[in-house]
C-alpha cells in the first residue's frame, strides 16, 4: 500500500546510503544523535519520533509515498545545522506530510492515480516554503482521488479510517493528511481544499484545519481539482502552528495567476466584542440529532468569550452550494484531469470518474451562467453578514461508518459538505476547530469570515479554543512568528483611544489589533486639552525637560491609518513618538499652540492617572 522511495530527500536531491556527508554509521545511529556524540538537534529528535510513531501506529492506507528514514533524517541534520548556523526558521524541530495531490520534488505526485503518477523536477510553492522555514518532509498521504470527495474512501490505495475510530471515515478529500496529524506522527499537515477538503476531516478528528481567502496561498505545483477554487491548507493540533505555516506559505510566487494580495482595508484583528452569526433553525435542517446538540452548545461558549450572538438566514448560501456539483462548475474538474480519465488508465475510482465526466459536455454559456448565478450569491451573502463579523457554523453534519458511505457513497458525501461547499464559491474563509464531542467522537465547527478577513477568523477560533481572550492573537504573532494578515504598522495612542476610553471603538471599528503597554522617552509632556470628548495632547521637547509618558500600541493597516489621518480633528497631529526603549512609532500628538492652552500633567505620567486623580475631586496640579 506504502511505497517508500530510498534515499530521496526533502528537495529530491540524490542521497548515498551513507548520508551526503560520508559514512555516519547505522539509521539507528544517527536517529539517535551525532555521529561524534553530540546530542541530537530538535529536527533530528523530531524526525526519529516521527518514524517511530509511524512504525507503532501502522496505518499503511494513510500514505501512498514515505521518505526513506535516513534520507528524512539526512534532512533534519541539515535544518539543525542551519538553525545552529543562526538562520531564523520559524518551523524548525516540526514534521510535515503532504496530500499527494501537491508536489514535492523527487516525489512522485499521484493524485491517488497510479496511472497518473510523475514525478515532479521541482517542490510546489507551499511545500518549498515550509521546507525552507525548517520543516522536514516524512511522506505523502492518501486521498479522495483527484481531491474528489468528503469521506476519504475514494483512493485504490485504500480507504483512510478515521484515527480513533476504525469503522468510520476519515473525512476527504485531504483524508491521510489528517490522520497523520490526529495520529501525532507529523505536526503539520497540507491538504487541498475546494469544497470542504480542508475542514471536514479536520472536524472529524478533533485538530485545526485552516483555509484561507483563495488566492493567499500559491497553489502553483498542486494539481487541480477546481481552479478557481482550489485552496492549499493546513492541518495542525492547534490554532497557533497552523497559522505559522499558513503565513509562510501565503504570498505572490511570480507563477500563480491566480494570486491575491492583501487589500489596504483589510482587517487586522477582531474587535474585542464581536458580533457573531449563528443559523437558523432552517439553516441547520441538515445537521444530524446528536450534531444539533453538540452545536446548541456553541452560543452559550460564544457568549461567554464576550461575542453577541444573532441568527443568520444561511439557505441562501446552502443554495449556491449545490452549483459545486450539480451545476456547471463540475467542468472545471473536467478541464483538470478529464482527459486522464477518458483515457481509461488503470485504478481510476468509478464514482470520481463519473462526476468528474459529467462535466464533460456542459455548453459554455451554462458555465457562465452558473458563475454569474454565484455572483449574485456573494452579493446576497455579504449583504446578509452586514450586521455580523463572522459567522458560526458545524463544519460538517455527521460521522458515518465506513459501511455506510460504501452503501450510499454519493449522497452521504453531498450531505457532509453541506456547511462547506459554499464557502470558496462565495469567495470566503473558514477555519475549523473542534467544538467538544457528538456521536462518541470529535465534532467541529467553522468560523467563516469574508475574503480577506482572516486575521479575524483565526482571532476568534482562538479565543473559542481557549475559551476566553488570549492576548495578541495568532494573526498578530505575539511570539515572534511570522504574521498572517494584511501588513501593518505601529500607532501608540495616549489618551481616548486607550482601551476602555470613548475613542477606542474607533480603532477597533478599523480592525487594529492591541499590542501591548508602551512609555515615550523623556522627551515629551502632557497635557490636557479643552475638547470633547476630553483627550490629552502629547508634545515633543527637548530630551529631559519632560517624562515617559504611558500609553498602548496598537497594529493598524495602512488603510486604517489613512482613515484615522483623514478623520483626524484639530488640533491632533500624527507623527513619530519616540519611545523609551529607542525605537520609535506613529503616534497621537498635539501642536505647541494647542498644548498652551490644556492644563500640564506631565507629573502623573498617563491619561488613565488624569482621569482617576480628577474623578476622586482631587486638584491636579501643573509640573513647575
Amino acid at each position: 500500500m506504502t511505497t517508500t522511495h530510498d534515499h530521496a530527500t526533502t528537495d529530491g536531491r540524490a542521497l548515498t546510503p551513507d548520508g551526503p556527508d560520508g559514512p555516519e554509521g547505522s539509521a539507528a545511529d544517527r536517529a539517535a544523535g551525532h555521529p561524534d556524540g553530540r546530542e541530537a538537534g530538535p529536527a533530528v529528535t523530531r524526525v526519529a519520533a516521527a518514524y517511530a510513531r509511524l512504525r507503532e501506529v501502522d496505518r499503511p492506507e494513510v500514505w501512498i509515498t514515505v521518505v526513506d528514514e535516513a534520507a528524512a533524517l539526512a534532512a533534519a541534520r541539515e535544518v539543525d545545522r542551519r538553525a545552529a548556523a543562526g538562520e531564523d526558521l520559524p518551523l524548525h524541530g516540526t514534521a510535515l506530510a503532504v496530500k499527494d495531490n501537491i508536489d514535492v520534488r523527487g516525489l512522485p505526485t499521484t493524485a491517488a492515480c497510479p496511472s497518473f503518477a510523475s514525478v515532479p523536477g521541482a517542490s510546489a510553492t507551499a511545500v518549498q516554503r515550509l521546507v525552507d522555514a525548517g520543516c522536514v518532509v516524512i511522506g505523502k498521504t492518501n486521498l479522495d482521488q483527484f481531491a474528489t470527495g468528503l469521506v476519504g474512501t475514494r483512493s485504490p490505495y485504500g480507504a483512510v479510517r478515521h484515527a480513533s475510530l476504525p469503522d468510520r471515515v476519515s473525512g476527504g478529500s485531504s483524508s491521510g493528511s489528517a490522520v497523520a496529524v490526529a495520529l501525532g506522527i507529523v505536526d503539520v499537515a497540507l491538504g487541498t481544499d475546494t469544497a470542504g477538503s480542508g475542514r471536514v476531516p479536520a472536524a472529524l478528528h478533533g485538530i485545526v484545519g485552516i483555509k484561507s481567502t483563495i488566492g493567499l496561498v500559491p497553489v502553483t505545483g498542486v494539481v487541480p481539482a477546481c481552479r478557481s477554487y482550489d485552496v492549499v491548507t493546513t492541518f495542525t493540533r492547534d490554532v497557533r502552528l497552523g497559522v505559522t505555516a499558513t503565513a509562510v506559505m501565503a504570498g505572490p510566487d511570480g507563477t500563480d495567476p491566480t494570486a491575491r494580495t492583501w487589500p489596504v482595508d483589510a482587517r487586522a484583528a477582531l474587535r474585542e466584542r464581536p458580533v457573531v452569526g449563528l443559523p437558523t433553525s432552517e439553516g441547520l435542517a441538515a445537521l444530524q440529532p446528536a450534531w444539533r446538540g453538540a452545536f446548541e452548545s456553541v452560543r452559550g461558549r460564544l457568549a461567554a468569550i464576550g461575542a453577541e450572538v444573532v441568527e443568520v438566514d444561511i439557505r441562501p448560501m446552502l443554495d449556491a452550494a449545490r452549483l459545486l456539483y450539480d451545476g456547471a462548475i463540475v467542468a472545471e474538474r473536467f478541464a483538470a484531469v478529464g482527459a486522464h480519465i477518458e483515457a481509461g488508465g488503470p485504478g481510476l475510482d468509478p464514482t470520481v470518474a463519473a462526476i468528474i465526466l459529467g462535466g464533460k459536455d456542459i455548453p459554455a454559456a451554462r458555465y457562465v451562467q452558473d458563475r454569474e448565478t454565484l455572483e449574485r450569491a456573494r452579493v446576497a451573502t455579504l449583504a446578509a453578514m452586514a450586521g455580523v463579523d463572522l459567522l458560526v457554523l458545524p463544519t460538517t453534519t455527521e460521522h458515518p461508518t465506513l459501511a455506510a458511505v460504501a452503501a450510499e457513497p454519493v449522497e452521504i458525501n453531498r450531505r457532509m459538505g453541506t456547511f462547506t461547499n459554499f464557502v470558496n464559491l462565495l469567495d470566503l474563509a473558514a477555519v475549523a476547530v473542534p467544538a467538544g464531542e457528538a456521536d462518541g467522537g470529535p465534532f467541529g465547527i467553522s468560523v467563516i469570515s469574508r475574503a480577506f478577513d482572516d486575521a479575524s477568523a483565526l482571532d476568534l477560533a482562538e479565543r473559542f479554543v481557549a475559551g476566553g481572550e488570549v492576548g495578541l492573537a495568532p494573526g498578530g504573532r505575539g511570539d515572534g512568528g511570522p504574521r498572517f494578515g494584511p501588513p501593518v504598522r505601529r500607532l501608540a495612542v495616549f489618551g481616548a483611544h486607550l482601551r476602555g476610553q470613548p475613542l477606542n471603538g474607533q480603532l477597533q471599528d478599523l480592525g487594529a489589533r492591541y499590542v501591548g503597554p508602551t512609555r515615550t522617552s523623556d522627551a515629551y509632556r502632557l497635557v490636557a486639552l479643552p475638547t470633547t470628548p476630553p483627550k490629552p495632547g502629547l508634545v515633543r521637547v527637548a530630551p529631559g525637560e519632560g517624562a515617559p509618558v504611558e500609553g498602548e500600541v496598537w497594529e493598524v493597516t495602512d488603510g486604517a491609518l489613512g482613515r484615522f489621518l483623514a478623520d483626524l480633528p484639530a488640533p491632533m497631529t500624527l507623527g513619530q513618538v519616540e519611545l523609551e526603549d529607542g525605537g520609535s512609532v506613529v503616534g497621537f500628538g498635539c501642536s505647541h499652540r494647542a498644548a498652551e492652552q490644556g492644563a500640564d500633567i506631565t507629573h502623573l505620567r498617563s491619561w488613565r492617572a488624569y482621569l482617576e486623580v480628577s474623578a476622586s475631586g482631587k486638584e491636579v496640579l501643573a509640573l513647575d
